[in-house]
């Protein structure tokens, strides 16, 4: 096997024996949003690292596919599972009819265009209250169960998500292994170069946009089923910034730091979420982006972060 399917393995055991040696359910709901920002991550990863296109709207499509997936469930009946499939085929249609225009962009303006996206659905969200209920959220999302077996504990949804990861993980490191894997990493050192081998970087960029927002909407399918609440505050520009702040701090070429950045920044949040109203007047959110502000400075200036990043 090779050192990714050693990794795997390694992983996979971890993560089977993690329920059974960690009995608090704090820390293994700390896992559980763990799992579920480093699929969001992931999807960000194939499309910034290894193809070079920067998205501001990813939590648009997180939203888009917790949303899908709640109102199927909890205002028209469907089974959790044909919702969560139903998530990521309207999630995937989103991203292309918007990235059929705006992949003709590029550098800022792209970057513009995706914050632009992300801006529109989070009003959409607020504002469409008869259908998503608004301000005040959605309520009575089924939790996900198979037979009769019903992911409605941590430890029990921990090894759905985590189950989960290590599949989309293992997808995408088979991606980056391919043919196209290497058209996008062409694609990310010089377009103009990549277009003179033959690589048609518009489709692959818009495929791998679509890939991206379907891994993003699976986190954001399995969010909703995990609370079996929701509500528009978690989908907004911050969040973007927070997948931007994973994927950064864990190498942008480097699937398995998507899982490391998001740990960090997850207990950074959680931490912050803590300590800030305890030493502070002002909101987690306005010392967030102050933090992830210094953490991207250090991350990108730092002279090992070149030597860390070879290391995953």
């Amino acid at each position: 096997m090779n050192r990714h399917a050693w990794a795997l393995v390694t992983l996979a055991a971890l993560a089977g024996a993690t329920p059974l040696v960690v009995g608090s359910t704090y820390l293994l709901g700390m896992l559980n949003f763990i799992g579920l920002n480093a699929i969001a991550a992931m999807g960000l990863t194939l499309l910034m690292g290894y193809a070079g296109q920067v998205s501001l709207g990813q939590a648009a499509f997180f939203g888009l596919g917790a949303y899908t997936s709640g109102v199927l469930t909890a205002t028209y009946g469907w089974n959790p599972w044909l919702a969560i499939g139903a998530s990521m085929l309207f999630t995937g249609c989103v991203a292309f009819a918007i990235g059929t225009p705006i992949f003709r962009l590029s550098g800022l303006l792209l970057a513009m265009a995706t914050l632009g996206f992300g801006i529109i659905v989070y009003y959409v969200l607020v504002n469409w209250t008869g259908l998503t209920g608004g301000p005040s959220g959605l309520t009575g999302i089924p939790p996900l169960s198979v037979g009769g077996f019903r992911f409605d504990r941590d430890s029990r949804f921990f090894y759905l998500v985590w189950g989960g990861l290590l599949l989309l993980l293992w997808l995408a490191l088979n991606l980056t292994d391919s043919r196209i894997g290497r058209a996008l990493r062409a694609i990310h050192g010089g377009e103009l170069a990549a277009q003179t081998v033959g690589v048609d970087t518009i489709r692959l960029k818009l495929q791998i946009f679509m890939v991206s927002a379907v891994y993003t909407a699976i986190a954001g399918s399995l969010y909703a089923h995990y609370l079996t609440f929701i509500n528009p505050s978690p989908f907004g520009f911050g969040y973007s910034i927070e997948l931007l702040v994973m994927v950064v701090l864990g190498g942008l070429r480097s699937l398995w730091g998507a899982l490391l950045g998001a740990g960090a920044v997850t207990l950074l949040v959680e931490l912050l979420r803590t300590v800030t109203p305890q030493l502070f007047s002002r909101t987690q959110a306005e010392y967030e982006i102050v933090l992830f502000g210094l953490l991207l400075i250090l991350v990108e200036t730092s002279p090992v972060a070149p030597f860390v990043y070879t290391l995953f």
